[in-house]
């Protein structure tokens, strides 16, 4: 399709051109921006192929591990564990990186994986630590809600006493 834009007061711009112009831009500031957090290559962060089945397997995972977290937020020795393995698996994040780097040809179909991690740190550890962050703060809300039942049951109890205090002392006095 060879659609005039307006352009210059002389002579338009073709939409060919034009797009030709903007995706050469785009290339060049996506590599420049991606260049400076980490070297990756602009065809692996821009071109990833989501239907990788390890990178399905990957998502997938990501996924249970969240709705395990939510559904053993009332087990807390269970949340414990859990929460250690995955720290564990963020801690050896750079060893798994780098037996991906050199197997990635086993798996994949591109080369994701850097020198400096980031591809693994975004699509690896940033889901696992946000996993993390979860269950610390249900922690925190389960750990407020039980010091505002034992506030509530020391109040009660003062009550309580109080009341049973007040009943000796009525009852002496008559």
């Amino acid at each position: 399709m060879n659609v005039i834009l307006p352009g210059h007061p002389e002579h338009g711009i073709r939409s060919e051109d034009a797009n030709e112009y903007l995706n050469h831009h785009i290339e060049v500031v996506a590599g420049h921006q991606l260049g400076g957090i980490g070297g990756l290559q602009k065809a692996t962060a821009i071109h990833i192929e989501w239907r990788d089945p390890w990178l399905i397997a990957l998502v997938s995972f990501h996924i249970i591990v969240t709705f395990t977290c939510f559904s053993t937020r009332n087990h807390g020795n269970f949340q414990v564990i859990l929460f250690i393995i995955l720290l564990l698996l963020v801690y050896f994040s750079e060893n798994i990186n780098e037996v991906a780097a050199r197997n990635w040809a086993l798996f994949s179909r591109q080369q994701y994986f850097d020198s400096k991690g980031l591809f693994i740190s975004v699509v690896f550890s940033i889901p696992i630590l946000l996993n993390c962050m979860i269950m610390v703060g249900s922690w925190l809300y389960q750990s407020t809600q039980i010091m505002t039942n034992l506030k509530k049951a020391q109040l009660r109890q003062r009550l309580k006493e109080m009341n049973m205090h007040r009943e000796q002392q009525h009852i002496k006095a008559e």
